[in-house]
């Protein structure tokens, strides 16, 4: 299409994107099609807007929360467009709160406490024995430290609940040895995304409590890598180097043995190799990628969605995803999600991603 220097000058200051839908629909002659305009990110509160008014169709946002149930909300281009069940209930996220103690990690590396994510976790003073003193934050944040388990680390994958409770009591004890509130909620971390009901944490295993519309700001500022605002509260490089698969796809899973908790440290919920034996391939600094993987040489994670799409799961339907192409993030808390069944497109958590992502969509 052929555009004139006086349409293009007419334009000048618009954001692009939505300059050119405009223009395109001025031409034609129709309604301009839904275009997204700059990210927006929530002050006090999450702005709301009716679907429609971002292309949206309601019904098919209805069908999202009828489908979960429990309580969640759908953001979309920094806007809540669909909320139901009470929004300010604190609850357990259980693994939900994996990445979370991984985007604590990243804190520590930009304030100087942890010099990398390679650092030997040796250096905070456990007692660690034999393999496992060569143990380091990427180890426990990829689940394949073998702490507990017969392997060395970085040979084997595992679920592992109580490499989980290594890489937990480490964070808050040894390196910002502070309280997990304290140390979440502090103004340079979760804090700056101005949370509304603030981050807690169960006072055995601390696993996160939190609301469902802020577990959705943390989803946002995952889905912005690390920006909030006009702050950039953690390096964008950060997430381009750890928001992807670290896990390699030809890792094996770890073998049948005892667990030997020999720090008595015990678990952050289950076993030290459970759960799922998925992994390898697609998991890396506690999130879930839609990638082939071990199990699923041919397929996707969930076959049916965008390719970039990224899970927190956590047990009892506590799971966030984030589709950074379509703007889009549904949180939800206690919902019908189904279970991780990796590449199988007829798995209940396909079809519900393949319906959020359609819903998320509308009209483009």
């Amino acid at each position: 299409m052929f555009w004139p220097r006086h349409r293009i000058a007419m334009l000048r200051g618009w954001n692009v994107v939505v300059a050119l839908c405009w223009a395109w629909a001025a031409v034609g002659g129709h309604s301009p099609p839904y275009c997204a305009a700059e990210t927006v990110f929530p002050g006090r509160e999450w702005q709301e807007k009716r679907p429609e008014e971002l292309g949206l169709d309601a019904a098919r946002l209805e069908a999202v929360a009828a489908a979960l149930g429990g309580r969640g909300c759908v953001v979309k281009d920094g806007y809540v467009v669909k909320a139901w069940g009470d929004q300010t209930e604190k609850g357990d996220w259980l693994s939900s709160a994996k990445p979370v103690l991984s985007t604590l990690l990243l804190f520590a590396v930009q304030e100087g406490k942890v010099k990398s994510v390679d650092t030997p976790i040796v250096e905070y003073g456990w007692p660690l024995e034999g393999k496992d003193r060569r143990i380091t934050f990427r180890h426990l944040a990829n689940m394949t430290s073998g702490y507990a388990r017969p392997e060395g680390p970085g040979e084997a994958w595992a679920y592992n609940d109580y490499a989980i409770q290594l890489y937990q009591q480490t964070l808050f004890d040894r390196v910002f040895k502070e309280e997990p509130e304290a140390a979440a909620n502090a103004a340079d971390r979760f804090g700056g995304l101005g949370l509304q009901d603030g981050l807690s944490f169960t006072p055995d295993k601390r696993r996160l409590k939190a609301s469902s519309r802020d577990f959705a700001r943390i989803a946002w500022f995952w889905l912005n890598r690390g920006k909030w605002g006009e702050k950039q509260l953690l390096p964008a490089r950060y997430f381009d180097e750890f928001m992807q698969p670290q896990v390699p796809r030809d890792l094996p899973v770890s073998r049948t043995a005892e667990t030997r908790d020999y720090l008595k440290i015990g678990t952050f919920g289950g076993g030290s190799e459970h759960f799922t034996r998925f992994g390898a391939g697609i998991y890396g600094f506690n999130w879930w990628f839609n990638e082939t993987g071990r199990e699923h040489l041919t397929e996707r994670t969930w076959p049916d969605v965008p390719a970039d799409t990224v899970m927190s799961i956590g047990a009892g339907g506590n799971y966030s995803v984030m589709m950074p192409r379509l703007r889009l993030v549904v949180v939800c808390a206690r919902g019908a999600w189904g279970k991780l069944e990796a590449g199988q497109q007829e798995s209940v958590l396909n079809q519900q991603l393949k319906l959020i992502a359609a819903a998320g969509a509308g009209n483009r």
